[in-house]
């Protein structure tokens, strides 16, 4: 077995600067009232030994974990699965590298995952959580609260009125209805709709913006799918047993866009002269390998989680204020991002 070398320590650091031990802690933990040029002759002992500040430690100092939950509110299977949760994590992830901060996965598998969640945050680990891909019956929220942890949330809370939660989400409902106008404007018809899993708001908003421009829509054009390929297939399937005339789709996303155009093309129908077809994401990865490739709005979802770790980054530099004191689009709750439709040869 290979000896390893002593670790530097504080007091070797402070012998190098020549400075006292406490000289050397401020410095290193971000606290104030040490001369610039004390503090230059401490960071180069730090670079010259290699010094590594202990975590703990430097927690007691700075009350600060460097640290933050991402609580994604899916299985695994789901999660690894859709390419949205890497853009979103990518997103996270690049905002909490550069201000030196901790990403930690946590995913939920059922009930008992819930409970573990909450107890880790509970548990004095991170500083602070972000919390995307909530359902409508979903524990976590409270379960955050309870933690007491300063906590940003990804897609607009559906949790009565006076809600103060902060959270990032897309004008998911007007890019809704750019996608049916643009439909519309093609001339088409009998335009149909495959919604997402309805016990989440994001559905729930691009169902909302279907209706908006199709008004008095016959429910035989709206099919419930749950954002996933095969959820698509299926709902294609029974839009075109219930109604075989359509000639269009507005998918809720674009793997289920993905799916819908697979039973399209099953069952002879040509995209688009025969169904034009909009997806909603633009996940790069799906959207420009369809055949054909698709039209569908954007949304820049790696802005998004960038926003999210950025605003729980901010609140924890402010020390005790509330998180929900800053400037949003949502009277300072919420930061709404626009939308845009990408044209393709689907629509």
């Amino acid at each position: 077995m290979t000896e390893t070398a002593p670790r530097p320590t504080l007091e070797a650091v402070a012998a190098r600067a020549g400075v006292s031990r406490a000289t050397v802690s401020r410095v290193v933990n971000g606290g104030e009232g040490v001369r610039e040029p004390l503090v230059e002759r401490v960071r180069r002992a730090v670079e010259e030994l290699g010094y590594v500040p202990n975590q703990a430690a430097r927690s007691l100092v700075t009350k600060r974990h460097d640290a933050v939950a991402v609580v994604i509110a899916e299985p695994e299977t789901r999660v690894f699965a859709d390419p949205f949760f890497a853009l979103q994590l990518r997103g996270i992830s690049k905002e909490l590298t550069a201000h030196d901060s901790q990403l930690v996965l946590l995913l939920t598998e059922g009930r008992a995952d819930h409970a573990r969640v909450g107890r880790y945050l509970a548990g004095g680990h991170v500083d602070g959580a972000l919390v995307f891909s909530l359902h409508l019956d979903d524990p976590l929220p409270e379960l955050v609260q309870r933690a007491g942890v300063p906590t940003v949330f990804g897609g607009r809370p559906d949790w009565g009125e006076g809600n103060r939660s902060v959270y990032v989400d897309s004008d998911n409902r007007g890019g809704a209805r750019e996608a049916v106008r643009h439909l519309v404007g093609l001339g088409r018809r009998r335009v149909a709709h495959i919604t997402g899993a309805l016990d989440q708001t994001s559905a729930v908003d691009r169902l909302d913006g279907f209706r908006d421009v199709v008004v008095d829509a016959d429910p035989r054009l709206i099919a419930e799918g749950d954002f996933t390929p095969a959820g698509g297939e299926r709902a294609m399937r029974l839009l075109l047993e219930r109604c075989p005339d359509l000639d269009a789709v507005f998918a809720a996303n674009d793997l289920a866009a993905s799916g819908a155009l697979r039973v399209l093309r099953a069952q002879g129908r040509r995209v688009p002269e025969d169904v034009a077809v909009v997806g909603f994401d633009d996940m790069l990865p799906v959207a420009e390998q369809t055949d054909p490739p698709l039209t569908t709005i954007r949304q820049d979802i790696e802005e998004m989680g960038r926003l999210m770790a950025g605003l729980l980054l901010r609140a924890l530099d402010r020390r005790g204020r509330p998180l929900d004191d800053g400037p949003g689009a949502d009277g300072g709750s919420g930061v709404v991002l626009p939308t845009t439709l990408v044209r393709r040869a689907s629509a």
